[in-house]
């Protein structure tokens, strides 16, 4: 695959088409499963309170993942993206409910880094009830 947006066609401020991506004890069983972090605090309520958290959270790299999305599903190609990083600043709450949590993401382009190379830096925001829960959340994708 290769990216479908042309860098010549982004400006920096280029808005991102926004996601909102719900997640529920049952995303995070299979993500423990998938990803081999079967730690309490992502599936047992009673655990996750004991060590001072609210209720069971979502695991972090299931959040980044997450919201990464929105830049993959705008470039086209998941393999555009060059390097991205986060710093995490509040969980994801998870309750055992019908509805569970979501984490909205919105991104916009901050920065052309390289003509040559058709790189673009984006900035992502992703919150999830109200609150940040990544910060400096950024990634170099390579356009088309």
């Amino acid at each position: 695959m290769a990216a479908k947006v042309a860098y010549a066609d982004v400006e920096v401020g280029t808005e991102l088409p926004a996601g909102t991506f719900p997640v529920d004890r049952a995303a995070l069983v299979r993500y423990a499963g998938a990803s081999g972090d079967f730690n309490p605090i992502h599936w047992n309520e009673r655990f996750a309170k004991e060590v001072g958290l609210p209720d069971v959270i979502a695991h972090g790299m299931f959040t980044m993942a997450e919201a990464i999305r929105v830049v993959t599903d705008w470039a086209g190609d998941p393999g555009a993206v060059m390097e991205y990083g986060v710093r995490f600043t509040k969980p994801v709450v998870v309750p055992d409910d019908d509805r569970g949590a979501e984490i909205a993401v919105s991104a916009k382009v901050a920065a052309k880094l390289d003509d040559d190379e058709r790189t673009v830096r984006v900035d992502l925001t992703a919150t999830s009830a109200g609150q940040k829960v990544l910060g400096m959340s950024r990634a170099v994708v390579r356009l088309a």
